[in-house]
């Protein structure tokens, strides 16, 4: 049921100006991403990376009806709310593209997966602690249903997919998913790359922390390998392979722990929590 709600909220005419006025606004953006380029600047035994992305996604919020069209009436015409609603449900046609990207980098890769040994399967279930720390304070602070999207994982382009799929981008969990997704392009790299360097005064192995690096996205990856790479830079080739591989297998096994182990641990504890606070 929950399906076939998210299919039908998924559901929109072809309209060709709108598509081409969204497919240019994007393009323009993300070239001016590109050329904006990658910029890091130190803070403390840290290093703080702004990558393209970070960019692209700043000037995204700018560049819509209710900030640059408030301003400018004009900029509506060229992309008003039939364009912001269709970047909404172009979204599971671009997940679907990356799932493929994403299969066939594990292909070849699979031989290095299974010499990895169980460590990086296991790391999976750290993505549980999102969801038991983040869904209570989520509630607290007055969310509902979006607190499952939110919570269920770091929310990376996997996540986003599934719950999307299951429940539809408009949902509330839709929403919830949606939040943690955008915060993570915005700051998750800054975090990443602040930790990537920090994490080394732990006393962890720095294998383990490379592969720690590779359960956020391509961009969180890369802003913490290149930190951790730069404070150890003598298993600089050993960091960016754990890494990368780590990488992998969070994208190939993630959604799966997501689909059979996150997400209905994620509604039991929603439904355990909300019926305790309504007594």
């Amino acid at each position: 049921m929950a399906m076939e709600k998210g299919q039908e909220n998924n559901v929109q005419t072809f309209d060709l100006k709108t598509a081409l006025c969204f497919f240019i606004l994007i393009s323009l953006l993300s070239i001016a991403g590109e050329m904006i380029g990658t910029h890091s600047f130190p803070v403390g035994p840290g290093k703080i990376v702004f990558i393209p992305m970070v960019f692209t996604m700043l000037l995204s919020l700018i560049f819509t009806p209710d900030v640059l069209g408030r301003a400018v009436p004009a900029f509506k015409k060229f992309c008003g709310e039939k364009e912001v609603k269709y970047a909404e449900n172009s979204m599971m046609l671009v997940l679907l593209l990356l799932g493929v990207k994403m299969g066939t980098a594990a292909g070849p890769n699979l031989p290095k997966l299974l010499a990895a040994g169980p460590a990086l399967v296991l790391q999976e279930f750290g993505n549980m602690g999102t969801m038991i720390i983040g869904l209570p304070i989520a509630l607290l602070l007055g969310m509902r249903r979006e607190a499952v999207g939110a919570t269920v994982s770091i929310c990376r382009e996997p996540t986003l997919g599934l719950i999307s799929e299951i429940y539809g981008i408009n949902s509330a969990e839709g929403l919830g998913v949606m939040g943690t997704y955008m915060v993570g392009n915005l700051f998750g790299s800054i975090f990443f790359g602040l930790l990537g360097s920090l994490s080394v005064m732990s006393g962890l192995d720095p294998r383990a922390l490379a592969m720690a690096c590779g359960m956020g996205s391509g961009s969180m990856m890369t802003a913490a390998t290149q930190s951790l790479t730069a404070t150890v830079p003598a298993m600089a080739e050993e960091i960016s392979a754990f890494a990368a591989t780590s990488n992998i297998m969070t994208n190939v096994t993630g959604l799966y722990m997501d689909l059979f182990v996150a997400l209905p641990c994620a509604n039991f504890l929603y439904k355990l929590l909300v019926r305790k606070s309504s007594r």
